[in-house]
């Protein structure tokens, strides 16, 4: 059986971990919805179909690079309270 304490802390830093970079994922995950929709609706913009498809291009860049910069933080964050369990080895 497991140990109901251990389950516990895992699950509270798996809520912990959650948290960190949240904003920069959600952020980045709106704008690569907005980027795909945005060169969808390119093919209906008429004569603004360039401006359209650039503006979905630079969305959908700007989202993965937030979403990139939450993987970063997040993995960041994580081998710091990694090193603080094992006691500040690594």
């Amino acid at each position: 059986m497991s140990d109901p304490q251990a389950d516990d802390k895992v699950a509270a830093y798996r809520a912990e971990i959650r948290a960190v970079g949240r904003t920069q994922r959600l952020a980045g995950f709106g704008l690569v919805l907005l980027g795909a929709v945005l060169v969808w609706a390119a093919t209906r913009a008429g004569g603004l179909a360039e401006v359209v498809q650039m503006a979905g291009y630079a969305s959908l860049a700007a989202g993965w690079a937030l979403m990139l910069t939450a993987i970063f933080l997040r993995t960041r964050y994580h081998r710091r309270r990694m090193a603080e369990l094992d006691g500040g080895a690594s």
